[in-house]
């Protein structure tokens, strides 16, 4: 490894994660070899998936339930006829059934049947907590796993291509959605079976994959870690900017409201301080007949 550790960092890596390893492998790498003892995420992929995963460095991980709500965009592979425990190709083969008999036609219509609203069950090889357990941990050990779903948005699905029984398509998704398990969906209504055999992320809100950093250049090049993180701000880019002297900053600092002009309740605003530093993350709300900052989230 060249070059010397950096410092910590307070801000965003952008990082294109690789298939194979876990996102925590990753994280693990980055806080060890890159000296980032303070590091969180955004959102994880499962080991087959690649792309953009979102890296908070320092005071970034204060952000990370911001970041968390944001949309995602994912161009995936899947294959007709055969479905795995774990609903991708690297779990273990369940059935495998014939798919001649499914028309390209029968594919875009289940594909595009994907939008709207729905509730979503959660695959059982997944990272979604029960009673302080993983669910994969007790499929692992062959324990049952509780049936759980969730509410997901798909605000855009389409085939970009197929040569059956292999099919490409492009999903946008609300956070938390299981594209494996929309892929499971979809084998069940064509009535054959299907399971993802790879996905790209493309964009986790507001960042895309081509600002994204390889994981072994960064492993590679430590001194450049300061160059490759963007500032926390950007992580937030539709938030208004408040901006204070150092006065009122140093009131925001002891967590005090302070006036918040043209504001409506509800409002999110990303205060900062001289030289634009982060202050905190804040709502308006109404106090004393007067609209006014309330911290959410303090960023210093």
């Amino acid at each position: 490894m060249g070059g010397d550790r950096p410092g910590q960092q307070h801000g965003i890596l952008v990082l294109d994660k690789p298939s194979g390893p876990t996102s925590a492998g990753c994280l693990n790498d980055i806080k060890h070899r890159l000296g980032q003892k303070k590091i969180g995420h955004a959102g994880t992929l499962d080991p087959l998936a690649r792309g953009v995963l979102v890296v908070l460095l320092g005071r970034a991980t204060k952000i990370a339930t911001f970041l968390l709500e944001g949309e995602k965009v994912y161009l995936g592979s899947l294959r007709l006829g055969v479905t795995t425990d774990t609903y991708d190709i690297q779990g273990t083969v369940t059935s495998e059934s014939p798919w001649e008999g499914v028309a390209p036609a029968d594919v875009e219509r289940a594909v595009a049947d994907w939008q709207g609203r729905q509730e979503q069950e959660v695959p059982a090889y997944s990272a979604a907590k029960h009673q302080g357990k993983p669910l994969y941990e007790l499929a692992r050990r062959g324990m049952m796993t509780p049936v759980k779903t969730k509410e997901v948005e798909i605000s855009d699905a389409r085939v970009v291509s197929m040569d059956l029984p292999s099919v490409h398509f492009r999903v946008r998704v609300s956070s938390g959605a299981y594209v494996r398990s929309l892929v499971h969906s979809l084998g069940k209504r064509l009535g054959c079976g299907a399971v993802m055999t790879a996905l790209v992320r493309e964009y986790s809100h507001p960042f895309r994959l081509d600002q994204a950093h390889g994981l072994a250049d960064a492993l590679a090049e430590p001194e450049r870690l300061p160059e490759r993180v963007l500032p926390l701000a950007a992580a937030l880019p539709d938030w208004p900017r408040v901006r204070f002297g150092a006065d009122d900053a140093a009131k925001v600092a002891r967590g005090m409201r302070l006036p918040a002009a043209d504001a409506i309740p509800g409002d999110k605003a990303l205060l900062l301080g001289p030289g634009d530093d982060p202050l905190a993350a804040a709502q308006a709300v109404e106090a004393d007949g007067a609209m006014r900052w309330a911290i959410v989230r303090g960023l210093g």
